[in-house]
């Protein structure tokens, strides 16, 4: 979890694939109208959404109901969006926030090209941002410049997830 550019997608496909898990990108779960809003540079609002969180919680929801774990990149910036993933049933959903300055977040934003968020929207993000609480069973991850192979080794680590075994799968593991 986190706003955009701070690498959570980078993390989240490296942890899925060491784990051997299905991997969901929060981004393909809106609608048109979201993402063509953020195209124009505005920002989503809690009505935007609402119904995107929701899909993302049954997205985890059907996954667990199927016997998996997994693993998502979603931008959850407050607790209560958090608070919806969390209602996924079957499974215990854990949060990593990888934590980076803006400086940062600009130039990766404006370095990378063909997607809907921009840096013109870093700002909304960064003022809607609810970092994790202790109690949300969240990690945080310094992320600045660090390489994405030791975030996730962190990330792992942290969260006492089990190494891969030797087919490169883990196991089950709780949903991220």
């Amino acid at each position: 979890m986190g706003v955009s550019g701070c690498g959570k997608s980078t993390i989240a496909r490296m942890l899925a694939d060491r784990l051997g898990v299905p991997m969901a990108e929060g981004d393909s779960f809106h609608s048109a109208a979201n993402v063509a809003k953020m195209t124009a540079g505005e920002p989503l609002d809690d009505a935007d959404r609402e119904p995107w969180l929701r899909a993302l919680r049954d997205w985890i929801s059907e996954r667990a109901a199927a016997g998996d774990s997994s693993v998502m990149a979603c931008s959850a910036l407050k607790r209560s969006y958090r608070d919806v993933l969390r209602g996924a049933t079957g499974c215990r959903v854990r949060f990593v926030y990888p934590a980076v300055d803006r400086e940062v977040l600009v130039e990766r934003l404006d370095s990378r090209g063909g997607h809907f968020m921009t840096s013109a929207l870093l700002d909304s993000q960064l003022e809607t941002l609810e970092p994790p609480s202790p109690d949300e069973d969240a990690v945080t991850v310094p992320a600045g410049r660090e390489c994405p192979e030791r975030l996730v080794e962190a990330v792992l680590a942290a969260l006492d997830l089990p190494a891969p075994g030797p087919a490169g799968s883990a196991g089950a593991a709780d949903p991220v």
